[in-house]
């Protein structure tokens, strides 16, 4: 007699509490409406609508015609490496050594790197709410303890300093900063930084870890890398990537700078968890680290444009609220106003809720705000064609109207 196993139940409790998030569910939801032939405009995904540079993809195949298909040392070729500690310097002021640097599979594994060669049980981590939807996740699969603090758009989405320093205990040991700012275009300002920078210098065990990823997607105001301020580099992990600014989503490949201990710790964790990122996209990025910025800059310009067309049109919807937008391209409106609304017969409690009904009914489809620790928001991003945005901003009025 054949005994039939139960799969389910080998599965560990770590994998059952691993959740996809409501980014891959509306995304999912929109492909299975767009198969059965709806029309529905997609703002969920937080990727570039623009080709990676013509250079970049160039620097690519010239890398496979030379050979380099092979595998790369976990931390990532010397080249490389090197390349980034000169840009960190020369961008952002950031004296880090090559040794410090580590090369990872796309910046989410740059993060939980960080997040795993520093936390374990019982360590706690303040995020900063509306923060990206990793962040909460890394740490409890350290097994760490999230902290979030929560903002408002009344507060431009930036928490203010003193609520920080009165959630740091003796158990904190980091901060995660994320300017400018997944899901909200938040950018924090050199003082604000400098105020925080001075609890970190009262805090002996505190580190923080600085996603810089969308520093090159930036409006209004200053970029400012936390490490670059006086005595922080030594308590800093910077994090960047190439997916964003230099629309390489595809290509996976992101990297972590931080004191040479932490980053040996790092590239552990990363020889256990998978191996050197991809070779011969290694040498493209150092193409476009070295290589011309224009469509750098024209990715940027149109961003903006975008931006301006985003803002106008949700300010002009009765009830939404929206803080300026001076980096990223995402727009996060809160619409708690249409909470506890009816649609026909049915209630509307959540924006989980909200965005199912507009998607069913409008064919738009955005990302509840639940997913970034801010329950009353939701997220759009403006990566996508102006007359998209357009046809998506008008369904998403007229959906809001409908709710009485």
């Amino acid at each position: 007699m054949t005994i039939k196993i139960d799969h389910f139940a080998l599965i560990s409790p770590r994998a059952n509490a691993a959740d996809e998030g409501a980014i891959i569910r509306m995304s999912q939801r929109t492909r299975e409406l767009r198969a059965l032939g709806h029309d529905v405009v997609a703002l969920t995904i937080g990727e570039p609508d623009f080709d990676t540079p013509l250079n970049i993809r160039d620097a690519a195949k010239d890398a496979m015609d030379k050979g380099f298909t092979h595998y790369s040392p976990v931390a990532g070729i010397p080249e490389l490496r090197e390349a980034i500690a000169e840009k960190l310097l020369v961008e952002n002021g950031l004296n880090y050594r090559p040794s410090e640097i580590v090369l990872a599979n796309g910046t989410k594994q740059a993060i939980n790197n960080s997040v795993l060669s520093l936390i374990g049980p019982d360590d706690e981590v303040i995020i900063l709410a509306p923060y990206w939807v990793s962040y909460e996740g890394s740490v409890k699969f350290a097994q760490g303890t999230p902290v979030v603090l929560r903002s408002n758009v009344e507060e431009g989405y930036k928490v203010p300093v003193a609520r920080i320093a009165a959630a740091i205990t003796a158990k904190t040991k980091l901060i995660i900063l994320n300017s400018p700012c997944n899901p909200t275009g938040a950018v924090w300002t050199r003082a604000e930084l400098e105020e925080i920078a001075v609890l970190v210098r009262a805090h002996p065990q505190l580190m923080v870890l600085s996603d810089e990823i969308y520093e090159y997607i930036l409006f209004d105001g200053e970029m400012v890398s936390f490490g670059s301020l006086p005595g922080m580099l030594e308590r800093t992990i910077t994090l960047n990537g190439f997916s964003k600014g230099f629309a390489m989503t595809g290509w996976r490949l992101g990297y972590a700078a931080a004191p040479e201990p932490i980053a040996k710790a790092m590239g552990r964790m990363q020889s256990i968890i998978s191996a050197g990122a991809n070779q011969f996209v290694q040498r493209a990025a150092i193409t476009a680290l070295k290589g011309p910025r224009d469509d750098v800059e024209k990715m940027r310009v149109q961003y903006k444009a975008r931006r301006d067309l985003v803002l106008k049109g949700l300010r002009a919807i009765d009830g939404v609220k929206i803080a300026d937008i001076p980096g990223t391209f995402y727009a996060f409106p809160d619409v708690s106003a249409y909470l506890g609304k009816h649609a026909g017969n049915h209630l509307i409690e959540t924006t989980d809720q909200l965005c199912d009904w507009l998607l069913e009914k409008h064919g738009v489809s955005i990302v509840p705000g639940t997913a970034f620790g801010a329950p009353g928001s939701v997220r759009l991003s403006f990566a996508a064609s102006e007359m998209d945005l357009k046809k998506a901003l008008t369904r998403i009025a007229q959906g809001l109207r409908e709710l009485i």
